[in-house]
């Protein structure tokens, strides 16, 4: 029997809206270094993710991880509240 690998992305962010049904908006932030000048600078993505239950409220640090095509833009479900 073939073993299924689990190679899905996961990352942490705050909850920037909540306004929508059962979809958050989520927040990262990474940390990169400038191709010239080398310093440290922040970059910040914006995911539109799944909340089924509508447990996540704005504000609050969340794990999210990807998974396939929900809509047009929503490719990501929430895996945990942290807070």
């Amino acid at each position: 029997m073939l073993k299924r690998q689990n190679n899905r992305k996961t990352r942490e962010g705050v909850v920037i809206s909540d306004k929508m049904d059962k979809t958050i908006v989520v927040s990262v932030e990474r940390l990169t270094k400038h191709p010239r000048y080398t310093r440290t600078i922040k970059k910040t993505a914006k995911f539109k993710v799944h909340d089924q239950e509508n447990q996540a409220k704005a504000g609050d640090k969340v794990r999210i991880i990807e998974t396939r095509p929900l809509s047009k833009e929503k490719r990501w479900r929430l895996v945990e509240v942290i807070k």
